[in-house]
C-alpha cells in the first residue's frame, strides 16, 4: 500500500511537470519555475511541449501499473526506473535540483515496491 501511495505521488508530480511544460512554459508560472526569460520560453515552447508529452507517458505507465494492482509490479518497476534515469540525467545535464524533485521520490517508491 505504501509503495502504491509513493508511486501515485510520483505520477502526480509528473502530471504537474507535464502541465508546466505543455501549458505553463511561457506563462508566469513556467517562467518563474524554470527561471526562463520570455524570449527563451517562446523560442523553446515546442521543445518543452514535447518534453511534457514524455512526462505524460511516464504518468500513463505508472497509472497503468497501479491500475493492475499486484499484476502491475513489473510495469511500476520499469516506469519508476525510467523516472530515476531521467532524473539522474537531468541532474547531470540541467540542474542538480532535478535529482531531488524527480529521481529521489521515484527511488523511494521503487525501494518501497521492491522491499516493502
Amino acid at each position: 500500500m505504501f509503495a502504491n501511495l509513493l508511486t501515485a505521488l510520483v505520477a502526480l508530480l509528473h502530471v504537474y511537470f507535464m502541465f508546466l511544460e505543455m501549458v505553463a512554459w511561457d506563462k508566469p508560472l513556467g517562467l518563474k519555475t524554470f527561471r526562463l526569460t520570455q524570449e527563451f520560453a517562446s523560442a523553446s515552447k515546442a521543445l518543452a511541449m514535447n518534453q511534457g508529452l514524455y512526462n505524460g507517458f511516464l504518468v500513463a505507465g505508472l497509472v497503468w501499473g497501479l491500475w493492475l494492482g499486484d499484476a502491475g509490479f513489473a510495469i511500476k518497476t520499469f516506469f519508476l526506473g525510467c523516472v530515476i534515469v531521467a532524473g539522474i540525467f537531468g541532474a547531470l545535464t540541467v540542474s542538480r535540483k532535478i535529482l531531488f524533485v524527480q529521481a529521489v521520490p521515484a527511488l523511494l517508491a521503487l525501494g518501497a515496491l521492491l522491499y516493502g
